[in-house]
């Protein structure tokens, strides 16, 4: 559904945008990552048609936004950063205004009535936009991103400014929206991108850095996690522990079950602790009450790989496998 290849956006002999390529398939919803100036605005900005590429395309649906940019625009829907709201317009005013201004097609009620009924804003629908709460405006600008049922959806930063709450119906707004739609979701809230997105492409320096699979996240920073509860001397558990080969950290969290404490083990990525600890337990007269993995910590990962470039050409390598194909 949108195809990158050799994009490159040059200002002077500053490379905003370095040669990156990656594809997006239909009904993926991709989690777009990188630090400020990382290069993410400008391809956004680039794939929905407000910056021209110095080279390399851009294609939505198969048309090159550069080449036919008013008819690939039929197929995005976009809410940028500061969604382009007219505070002196109601909610219905500036939904019928956005119906005109992408010459929409669809019959205007209905359609106008299914968007609002989805983003659930009905009850604010004949109310100014300026009177609004911060997340009934963010609600807005998704509804305007939908006008014209677009195949593709692309959210900046679709929750900066939120409180927790209005973050989580965003979230799961745009999780419900994901069923129906491809979507490249950019934001700096990495719990949110991990828990909405299947797949994470990550930007640094104007390059891509990472693209893998949300759950395959933990082999980009080449460790694994588990959480033990094990009964016994905590000072010798960790000593225990930490003698098996592959294990590069152990500590005890406490958090008691009963007589059992519990311990945070790193391993390195291509270890499988699990036999070798469950055998240790058992010859140490000990028992383990519980083993469960710990997700990966996208956090750890965007650090990781927008801290230090060589490493993290080696790491996108290794997570290969997890690409979309």
């Amino acid at each position: 559904m949108i195809e990158i290849n050799h994009l490159v956006k040059k200002y002077g002999t500053n490379f905003a945008v370095d040669d990156i390529s990656f594809s997006v398939k239909e009904g993926e919803v991709l989690g777009f990552l990188g630090p400020n100036g990382a290069g993410k605005t400008t391809t956004m900005n680039i794939l929905t048609g407000y910056l021209s590429a110095t080279s390399g395309s851009a294609k939505i649906a198969g048309i090159d936004i550069l080449e036919n940019p008013m008819e690939a625009k039929k197929h995005i829907g976009f809410l940028p950063e500061h969604p382009p709201l007219y505070l002196d317009m109601t909610v219905k005013e500036y939904l019928n205004f956005v119906y005109n201004l992408k010459k929409c097609t669809l019959n205007r009620k209905k359609h106008i009535a299914e968007i609002c009924s989805v983003i659930k804003i009905e009850e604010v629908y004949k109310r100014p936009i300026s009177h609004l709460s911060k997340g009934y405006r963010q609600r807005v600008g998704i509804a305007q991103a939908l006008i014209g049922n677009p195949d593709v959806l692309i959210f900046d930063e679709p929750t900066v400014g939120l409180d927790p709450k209005q973050i989580i119906e965003i979230r799961n707004l745009i999780t419900g929206l994901g069923k129906k739609h491809t979507i490249i979701l950019s934001s700096h809230i990495l719990p949110e991108v991990q828990s909405v997105c299947g797949r994470i492409v990550i930007i640094n320096k104007g390059k891509i850095v990472a693209d893998a699979k949300t759950h395959e996240l933990e082999v980009l920073t080449g460790a694994r996690k588990h959480i033990a509860k094990i009964t016994g001397n905590s000072s010798e558990v960790q000593r225990m522990i930490s003698g098996i080969v592959g294990v590069t950290s152990c500590e005890c969290l406490g958090d008691p079950d009963g007589d059992a404490l519990s311990y945070l083990i790193e391993t390195q990525s291509d270890v499988d602790v699990r036999k070798m600890l469950f055998r240790r337990v058992a010859e140490s007269g000990q028992y383990m009450t519980g083993l469960e993995p710990v997700g990966a910590n996208l956090e750890d990962v965007f650090i990781t790989l927008t801290n230090a470039p060589a490493a993290a050409s080696d790491a996108k390598t290794s997570a290969s496998s997890g690409e979309a194909e």
